[in-house]
């Protein structure tokens, strides 16, 4: 009983008081990035690369993008202002014109991160990405798995990724005030970290990103009474900070990206 309420409020404050927004509401792509985005750089920066993702901009070929997560990868009846899309936008931004650039979601909704790697085989044969983004960690949290088998199941579903031919983002819990205190976070974190060492890929550190905002004041995640608005600025933030943090990882030159 008591990992379904932790869940239910995770999932409530993942989506930022379950915003009611309209789907035409997103920041144009073209807008230069709030000030509330900004972040530090060392947390934008990754020593693994994303090899997959340059070889197929410098050939031309379509960049596909798979995000597998929860429901907080979403924004109820606002999809084109969750972070999936608000990424997409930003790469197309960013890019050449002529790269063709593809965004999909896969949404995992309470399932451990064991739970979703066993469905990796058959997703990747029916999507064939050449990027996926793997959110995870904060079911596993919240059902108080053992850290090693988290650890375990996250191993093999990099593998899983990588057998298919992909390159492999490891995105770990959102931050929350709000539950926090309820959450024994670090472990769950620190063996996604590992992972992503052990395996040569980058993370993307969601926590500590989200926590940076909090703290610095740019938003404030323990109030929901901004709800579809305050989710919105956050999403965008992500898919903003995702679109550098990729192309990055991929060492793109100046030539390959739009000044």
């Amino acid at each position: 009983m008591k990992a379904k309420v932790l869940l239910s409020l995770v999932l409530l404050c993942g989506n930022l008081a379950a915003p009611m927004a309209r789907a035409g509401d997103a920041a144009s792509a073209a807008s230069p990035a709030p000030a509330a985005c900004e972040l530090p750089s060392y947390l934008l920066t990754s020593e693994s690369q994303l090899p997959k993702v340059a070889e197929a901009i410098k050939a031309g070929k379509p960049l596909d993008i798979l995000v597998i997560g929860s429901r907080s990868t979403t924004i109820p009846s606002s999809e084109s202002s969750s972070y999936p899309a608000r990424m997409e936008a930003i790469l197309k931004e960013k890019l050449p014109p002529s790269e063709p650039v593809h965004v999909s979601v896969e949404i995992q909704s309470k399932k451990t991160a064991e739970e979703t790697a066993s469905t990796f085989v058959k997703l990747m044969e029916a999507k064939t990405p050449t990027l996926v983004i793997w959110q995870t960690g904060t079911v596993d949290a919240i059902r108080s798995i053992d850290p090693d088998e988290f650890r375990s199941a996250v191993t093999d579903g990099v593998v899983a990724l990588q057998k298919a031919g992909a390159d492999v983002v490891l995105m770990n819990l959102q931050y929350s005030p709000r539950t926090e205190t309820m959450i024994s976070a670090q472990p769950f974190l620190d063996n996604m970290r590992v992972v992503a060492q052990e395996h040569d890929i980058p993370l993307f550190d969601r926590f500590a990103i989200m926590r940076q905002w909090n703290e610095q004041g740019q938003f404030d995640l323990f109030n929901p009474s901004r709800g579809p608005e305050l989710a919105k600025q956050v999403h965008d933030c992500l898919g903003r900070a995702l679109a550098q943090f990729v192309i990055d990882a991929a060492h793109l030159e100046p030539a390959q990206q739009q000044n």
